[in-house]
């Protein structure tokens, strides 16, 4: 579950962002864990580069808008669920088992934004 997030942690893979959404070249590598699970959700967690975790907005969790936007890059349904205070540069994400990862649908169903829960 999220609380084995961290055996996780050295088992991440890495991917060099060169441009942003605006088209500008980003000298920085974002970090994305393998993927883990639980019961109900899976998980995984994203390490932004020091500077860009700077930038962020501080002390709530980011919409999907937001983290596109300083270059996080995913499949759908992902939903940014927790601040993990001591290393606020990590990202922890999670989005229901059996989410479809291009339409980001459960069984047809939406997932909650705020919660990465099935909505009905």
């Amino acid at each position: 579950g999220a609380d084995g997030w961290g055996r996780v942690l050295l088992c991440h893979s890495r991917r060099s962002l060169l441009r942003t959404p605006a088209g500008r070249a980003m000298a920085s590598v974002i970090e994305y864990s393998e993927k883990y699970q639980d019961d109900w959700f899976e998980y995984r967690h994203v390490i932004l580069p020091k500077h860009v975790a700077k930038s962020m907005p501080k002390g709530r969790l980011l919409t999907e808008h937001e983290w596109r936007s300083i270059g996080v890059q995913q499949s759908r349904g992902w939903v940014h669920y927790a601040i993990h205070r001591p290393e606020p540069h990590v990202l922890l994400f999670r989005r229901p088992l059996n989410t479809d990862p291009v339409t980001g649908l459960v069984d047809g169903k939406q997932i909650d934004p705020a919660t990465g829960k099935v909505i009905g």
